[in-house]
């Protein structure tokens, strides 16, 4: 629960970013977080704590989410770099 309210909570600050560097900075924080989330929803599969089945469909959101988030991330570092 704590992982996955991080993502929000700082994507949320990303949106308070004071310039390209600091968004940039924030961004690769809500991708590392969403990751985290990730680890801990594979975890709970993997430990046996939930069936598989009932865990695929939140963790390929959770995996699609991730990605999103990344390929953000990368496009803002790429624009921070061209300037």
């Amino acid at each position: 629960m704590r992982s996955g309210t991080s993502v929000a909570a700082n994507y949320r600050a990303v949106g308070r970013a004071r310039s390209r560097a600091e968004f940039v900075s924030k961004m690769g924080v809500v991708v590392e977080e969403a990751d985290e989330t990730v680890f801990w929803l594979e975890l709970l599969v993997d430990t046996g704590v939930v069936r598989k089945a009932l865990m695929e469909s939140i963790l390929a959101e959770a995996n699609e989410v991730l990605a999103i988030f990344a390929a953000s991330h990368g496009t803002a570092r790429q624009r921070r770099s061209a300037q």
